[in-house]
């Protein structure tokens, strides 16, 4: 096998990081590509998707808050961290198999993507791994998957609320997580979460870049049609203080910025 879109699908089912890079590596820049064959029907049960470690959910609210100054806490705030890196894996290649008829550019940026969540994912467990601790080792909640799950149908509604919306928020919440890790001595973990920002702001531009093209093909105006797909598929209310330095970076409009700040 050595179509993207079925590579992307395999990966997607794989449990560990391991197994998932393997096939990710697979998806370079000669592999074909199937535009238009839609494996939803053809790609067995997916019901087991997206594939993961074995992981304890709970609510947002339940997840455990420990001091960074201690060595428990900086493995909780890493592990937190390294659970939305595999969550970005993993939406990064469903998005590739799930959604048939885009241009081939769109299937090798989220593969690209893929590769490099891959390799913020890896950093984040071998400093987890240097702390004592794995991934799984920690609650998490599922937020990011369940969105994904939500937007299954339209691939306007998941560009728009899970690349623009969810992962976005990472570019805001950066700032104070670096702040943290420093703060609590961890000096490599403000490293990751450094080099991390830097790539999670292409990704995000990917995001919005697909987002307005599919709005152009649609006929739709990309800012009011973002509010009613928030609205529709209940998107959480993003709250600041917002990195508008990472925002317009990642090409958000100064229109849409002044629409979060209003809510």
């Amino acid at each position: 096998m050595n179509e993207i879109r079925q590579i992307a699908l395999a990966a997607l089912q794989e449990r560990s990081w391991d197994a998932k890079a393997a096939w990710i590596a697979r998806a370079d820049a000669c592999a074909p590509i199937d535009l238009e064959v839609d494996l939803r029907g053809n790609s067995g049960p997916t019901t087991s998707l997206p594939g993961r470690p074995a992981l304890d959910f709970v609510p947002p609210a339940g997840l455990l808050s420990r001091s960074v100054h201690t060595l428990e806490g900086r493995a909780v705030l890493i592990h937190a961290l390294a659970h939305i890196e595999f969550n970005a894996i993993n939406l990064a290649l469903d998005v590739v198999w799930r959604f048939s008829g885009m241009p081939e550019k769109f299937y090798r940026d989220w593969m690209g993507v893929a590769r490099e969540e891959a390799e913020h994912y890896r950093l984040l467990s071998e400093h987890l791994a240097g702390l004592g601790y794995c991934y799984g080792d920690f609650p998490a909640h599922d937020g990011l998957w369940e969105m994904a799950e939500r937007t299954q149908e339209d691939i306007l509604a998941r560009l728009a609320l899970v690349p623009r919306t969810l992962e976005a928020r990472g570019l805001d919440a950066s700032p104070a997580v670096r702040h943290k890790l420093a703060s609590g001595g961890d000096r490599r973990g403000a490293e990751i979460v450094d080099l991390i920002l830097r790539e999670e702001i292409g990704h995000v531009a990917i995001g919005n870049y697909w987002y307005r093209w599919l709005c152009t093909q649609r006929g739709v105006d990309p800012v009011a049609h973002y509010a009613e797909l928030a609205l529709t598929y209940r998107a959480p209310k993003l709250k600041g203080p917002f990195n508008v330095q990472a925002r317009m970076a990642a090409g958000f409009e100064p229109e849409e910025i002044e629409a979060l700040q209003r809510q």
